[in-house]
């Protein structure tokens, strides 16, 4: 309501600019930068502050980059629900184009990491080998977190690292860009564009094909593997010992 207030009838002006609900309708005309501030006042500031300096309750998003606004709405962690460990994903409550105008008005504060362009998401341009190379980029760099079959993983203080089955090749290359949550930051000094989109390609690889092991039990490692043994093996060999003794001589 301060960022209303603060933006007068330029708020009026915009009419549903303002608004976090995502329209079908088409906008006359493309939403600018001061379009986006109009949006970050009214759905953002009271956490990130009027000139997204940060507050008590939200860091400061100056040098934050594009890439980060754009991962960060588009997956719907951001407007967080409520307050806790980390952001969860959730239905966008933005349209695409509210979230560029943000974006926008974020990249004019400072430099920061923008939204790749189409040719580093595209999978279909890695060949065999190339999604070799991105499966073990990932097992060195992603695999200790995401789990070798991107099915995400608990870390300390009730945060999580999640599942990578399904997602935009876009969100995948932005959260290695900007290091959301939890995640550190593998910008292209770290690990090259031709790597990223690697990566990308190999976990569309693991989208696409099935788990030539038959029932994978989600994919969560031994722990998982070690239950089911216990449960079902060991259970059967001792329901099995059971029935054997139960029989008349």
């Amino acid at each position: 309501m301060i960022g209303l207030v603060v933006a007068g009838g330029a708020s009026v002006a915009v009419g549903s600019v303002a608004s976090a609900e995502p329209s079908s309708a088409p906008y006359a005309q493309q939403l600018t930068a001061e379009d986006g501030e109009l949006l970050f006042r009214a759905n953002c500031a009271s956490c990130h502050g009027l000139q997204a300096q940060g507050t008590e309750n939200g860091p400061s998003l100056i040098g934050v980059g594009a890439a980060s606004v754009d991962f960060q709405v588009m997956t719907g962690r951001m407007p967080m629900a409520f307050q806790g460990p980390q952001a969860e994903k959730r239905d966008p409550q933005f349209t695409q184009e509210q979230t560029d105008a943000m974006s926008a008005y974020i990249a004019a504060l400072a430099p920061g990491p923008g939204v790749p362009d189409d040719e580093w998401l595209d999978a279909s341009q890695v060949d065999d080998e190339g999604i070799a190379r991105g499966g073990a980029l990932f097992r060195i760099n992603c695999a200790m977190c995401h789990n070798v079959a991107g099915a995400g993983g608990a870390l300390t203080e009730g945060k999580w690292a999640p599942a990578l089955r399904d997602i935009e090749p876009v969100h995948v290359y932005e959260a290695m860009l900007t290091g959301p949550q939890n995640m550190p930051v593998f910008n292209d000094a770290n690990i090259s564009p031709e790597e990223k989109r690697e990566i990308i390609a190999y976990l569309a690889y693991l989208d696409e094909n099935p788990s030539v092991g038959g029932f994978d039990l989600g994919s969560l490692g031994p722990v998982s593997e070690g239950l089911f043994i216990w449960i079902f093996g060991l259970g059967g060999i001792v329901a099995v010992s059971v029935w054997l003794t139960s029989r008349p001589n």
